[in-house]
């Protein structure tokens, strides 16, 4: 263990060659930091460390879609043998100057998400490991935004024929869908798009930035997007498989408002999985719901996804 009396190093990797040293200290996405930094996901100066001497006292990267601007606060750790104050001063200290000198100034700060064991508040060492990173990010000044239910079927888990009560068909193009996207965003459950109104976005700007800033970057077949409608044409919803840039997901469902309590989406989420299900080599297809998305999460769970991890996002302003 470091001497506390050691001087703290704040900096940024040299390097690739550095990963090791980042490695000091462990999360689960460690294995795809290599991948992330080779693809221009990472770069060496969003990945950041705390040092007393050659230890790490604690870490943290950002990650990005295409390498252009930090988007996601995704890697934060301390070091958990030290004790509490010891090791949030040091991660508050490193919080505090890593974003000073990558985000730039008047620009938002990415949020900060992290991934936790399904019942990490019920094992008393998980729950402080995971409440210390908490209270380092609040003291920062940001604030918890959701936690989410991760989600995962599996290769060879049954998944039920069409039932024929919908009709589905693809999308027709960016219009086609933003206009179904801005009239769920009536009554949504989802911690971001309720936050993005709450902001004073319109329910079409809340819509456009959804589409903009994530359903637009997948580069897999726009064919996979499905909506689907009644027999005589009425919309009820659509459906979003895709792959990002580690797994097949259901990036994203809808039912519209006037359709809802019907059990569609059990319709959407089956369809979405059928798409992805019958593509080459799929072992698995990864999907969240906020923990407050009951309806949705008891639609996961009845087409035998199961609930693998949490995860929660923490915003500043």
């Amino acid at each position: 263990m470091p001497q506390a009396s050691q001087e703290l190093i704040i900096r940024p990797l040299a390097g690739p060659h550095e990963l090791g040293l980042f490695r000091g200290l462990s999360y689960l996405l460690d294995p795809e930091l290599a991948e992330d930094l080779s693809s221009g996901r990472r770069r060496p100066g969003w990945m950041w460390v705390a040092l007393r001497g050659e230890h790490v006292v604690a870490r943290l990267a950002w990650w990005s879609r295409d390498g252009s601007a930090p988007l996601l606060l995704d890697v934060f750790d301390v070091d958990d043998a030290l004790p509490a104050p010891e090791r949030e001063e040091a991660g508050l200290r490193l919080v505090e100057t890593a974003t000073a000198s990558v985000v730039p100034a008047g620009v938002p700060r990415p949020e900060y998400g992290r991934y936790v064991p399904s019942d990490w508040r019920e094992d008393p060492a998980v729950r402080e490991s995971v409440e210390s990173r908490i209270r380092v990010m609040e003291r920062s000044g940001a604030r918890m935004l959701v936690e989410r239910l991760r989600l995962e079927w599996r290769a060879g888990t049954p998944v039920p024929p069409d039932t024929g009560r919908l009709r589905f068909r693809a999308v027709a193009g960016r219009e086609d869908l933003l206009t179904l996207m801005t009239s769920v965003m009536e009554g949504t459950l989802d911690a971001h798009g309720r936050a993005d109104l709450a902001s004073g976005l319109s329910a079409r700007e809340a819509a456009e930035k959804h589409y903009d800033e994530e359903l637009a970057g997948y580069t897999t077949p726009r064919e996979w997007w499905r909506i689907a409608e009644l027999p005589d044409g009425d919309p009820v919803g659509f459906v979003i498989p895709a792959r990002n840039d580690y797994n097949p997901i259901i990036a994203y469902i809808g039912v519209l408002p006037g359709r809802r309590g019907h059990g569609y989406a059990d319709d959407l989420l089956a369809e979405g999985t059928r798409t992805l299900a019958g593509q080459d080599g799929v072992e698995r297809i990864r999907a969240s719901t906020d923990l407050g998305n009951v309806p949705m999460a008891r639609a996961f769970a009845r087409l035998g996804y199961v609930n693998f991890q949490r995860s929660f996002d923490m915003v500043w302003g």
